[in-house]
């Protein structure tokens, strides 16, 4: 397993287009180490997920970018260093976090006014938009609405800004199928574009999964890998073959295998070739569990 991590993490190489740059970030809560000497480039025009178990340190690495966190190493943001608690960093960036941080004091239209008066990359037109779609009662109070009308409402109000850098931190948790999929179709069809850069920290991969240039790995603090989504899903097979023919696929030490309905199917690298069996392109998820041990390779 070391062997393949090692071959795996491959960080993709800084280019002229590089948003954010990241050099051993390491940040410590005490004694225990949440993030252990990250380095990593992120690029413009690039829909990038973040993927690791809980505690594996996503929601650190995006508040240490956002500079809300004292942290060990570099982080700069179109060639400038993040500084802790500087404020402008917000003028280029918006983050949806996986709690809500809205004055329940106000209603759902005076947060929605606040924001507009407040912020200067405000857009009223794709507001308007959201605000339609999502049907969140404009005079009730936000502590009276529910947990999904809360994620609506930070929602519009993120998505309603136009800035370069987009975080999401399990931005879909609570929300009505209908309004995550217009969520996800306001991304690609009317925020993003080839100037900015969205970062999707998710537990719910395949929601997204069909969004994403780029992938990133976390485990324990530590990057595991950082690559292209369709070199990454290249590199493996989902192979299938009748049970009574396991031989064939455990012989070649399958990442994970799973048995069903009469068959054997194993994750295997894509240059392992076994005659008459079946081969389908693996789930981001699959590869995620089986390199961080989150499958027994166990039959």
């Amino acid at each position: 397993m070391t062997d393949i991590l090692r071959e795996n993490d491959e960080i993709i190489k800084e280019n002229d287009k590089d948003l954010i740059s990241i050099a051993n970030l390491t940040k410590f809560y005490k004694k225990f180490k949440a993030l252990d000497d990250i380095s990593l480039n992120l690029n413009k025009g690039k829909i990038v997920g973040l993927l690791g178990k809980n505690g594996a340190g996503k929601s650190t690495m995006m508040r240490c970018m956002l500079g809300l966190l004292r942290y060990d190493g570099e982080i700069r943001i179109n060639g400038e260093a993040v500084s802790h608690a500087d404020h402008e960093i917000f003028n280029n960036m918006a983050f949806i976090p996986d709690v809500n941080e809205i004055d329940d004091r106000l209603t759902v239209a005076q947060t929605i006014a606040y924001v507009k008066g407040v912020h200067p990359k405000w857009n009223q037109e794709r507001a308007d938009k959201l605000i339609q779609i999502s049907q969140l009662p404009m005079k009730k109070k936000v502590k009276t609405l529910s947990k999904g009308m809360k994620t609506k409402l930070y929602l519009i109000i993120t998505l309603s800004l136009d800035v370069q850098i987009l975080l999401l931190d399990e931005p879909t948790i609570g929300l009505d199928i209908a309004f995550k999929k217009e969520f996800f179709n306001t991304i690609l069809g009317e925020y993003f574009d080839e100037n900015k850069l969205i970062l999707i920290s998710t537990h719910q991969i395949e929601e997204v999964e069909h969004l994403l240039q780029e992938i990133i790995f976390i485990h324990e603090g530590k990057l595991l890998l950082h690559k292209e989504m369709d070199t990454l899903k290249d590199e493996y097979n989902m192979v299938t073959i009748p049970i009574e023919r396991a031989a064939d696929i455990t012989v070649h030490n399958p990442l994970y295998s799973t048995k069903s309905l009469g068959s054997l199917s194993g994750l295997l690298r894509s240059d392992i070739k076994i005659e008459g069996a079946t081969y389908t392109r693996p789930q981001i998820s699959e590869v995620f569990l089986a390199l961080t041990g989150g499958y027994n390779a166990t039959i």
